[in-house]
């Protein structure tokens, strides 16, 4: 709502900017034929008649120009004053920052491409767009509030308002070139229509979706997720693990998060043209080089190898799940020709 006023102040204001300059010519050629003016006179008698500033005539007009000049301050000191103060209103009100900001929106996301639509930002959203971040991928989210899209908007992240269940806006978010969908919505119906919507458009898009309840599980997967997250399952296994097994908890975490050391599990991609290609592990030696823990790898249209050994054989397509810092899964990635 806010948007269309916006839109609409600004529609006005250049209208009677272009009314003002209709009359400004109007002036000028009425100037030039009825008193033989040079343009540059022309156009300085006009202005200062329709400002009503008068700093005095070029020259002595005629009886008939001296109608016209009236015909003038008549007819555009009125349009001259409007046009002045709602310039100046514009303005100093900010919404010419307004405009501008959301034109620099359009065009950020016309230019998105392999990136990431997060569908709500609610406390899962949120996240999401955090860890996004972090792994210095491309996102936009999609909320329907238009405080959040506010927020959003303060956090640094480009932010869309419109609902992500409707075409119109998955298009706008630039569907047609993301690389996935994050439906994160808080309600299980919402992200079902939301899926449905994004599945109809992109056949060969990863879609992750969260569900609050087991029973929503199959509908999301009919609708077309790839992934189901239940944040209320993952949180009772974290807290059981925690029961249970505290000290692997504690160890996860301090390698995670405490010393700063933040080791990342990866899926890698091993390109025909990597150097990687056609050697073993023990060839490679990316423990060695590069400090990285290779936990499984999975050829081309084989079952995965759970327990790679110095003779696995690093074959064209493979994927490859390795454990490391940020910095060490990059150089792994240049590697493998990403």
């Amino acid at each position: 709502m806010v948007a269309v006023v916006r839109q609409r102040a600004l529609r006005h204001l250049l209208l009677m900017i272009l009314a003002l300059l209709i009359l400004v010519a109007i002036g000028t050629t009425g100037y030039r034929l009825l008193e033989g003016m040079k343009i540059i006179d022309a156009v300085y008698m006009t202005v200062i008649t329709i400002s009503t500033v008068g700093f005095g005539e070029i020259k002595p007009l005629s009886p008939i120009g001296r109608l016209f000049t009236i015909g003038l301050i008549v007819s555009g000191g009125g349009i001259a004053a409007y046009t002045f103060s709602s310039t100046a209103t514009f303005l100093l009100s900010g919404e010419w920052r307004s405009h501008l900001e959301r034109k620099k929106r359009i065009r950020m996301l016309a230019r998105l491409s392999n990136h990431v639509i997060v569908c709500g930002y609610g406390r899962v959203g949120r996240n999401v767009a955090q860890e996004l971040k972090a792994e210095g991928l491309p996102f936009v989210v999609i909320d329907p509030n238009p405080e959040k899209i506010a927020g959003i908007q303060e956090d640094g992240f480009l932010a869309l308002h419109g609902n992500a269940s409707n075409e119109q806006h998955l298009k706008d978010a630039g569907i047609d070139r993301s690389r996935g969908l994050v439906a994160a919505a808080n309600s299980d119906a919402e992200n079902v229509f939301i899926v449905l919507t994004a599945r109809s458009m992109r056949k060969d898009m990863l879609i992750v979706a969260r569900a609050n309840y087991e029973e929503s599980e199959p509908k999301l997967i009919r609708a077309g997720a790839d992934r189901l997250i239940l944040p209320y399952r993952i949180a009772g296994h974290r807290m059981v693990t925690m029961l249970v097994r505290p000290d692997v908890a504690n160890f996860l975490d301090e390698i995670t998060h405490a010393t700063g050391l933040e080791l990342l599990l990866e899926q890698v991609h091993l390109k025909p043209t990597s150097p990687l290609v056609g050697k073993t592990l023990a060839q490679a030696q990316l423990r060695g080089k590069l400090g990285i823990t290779v936990l499984a790898c999975k050829p081309l249209g084989e079952k995965p190898d759970t327990k790679p050994g110095p003779d696995t054989v690093l074959q064209a397509d493979a994927q490859i799940i390795a454990l490391g810092t940020r910095n060490q899964l990059r150089e792994l990635e240049k590697l493998a020709g990403r």
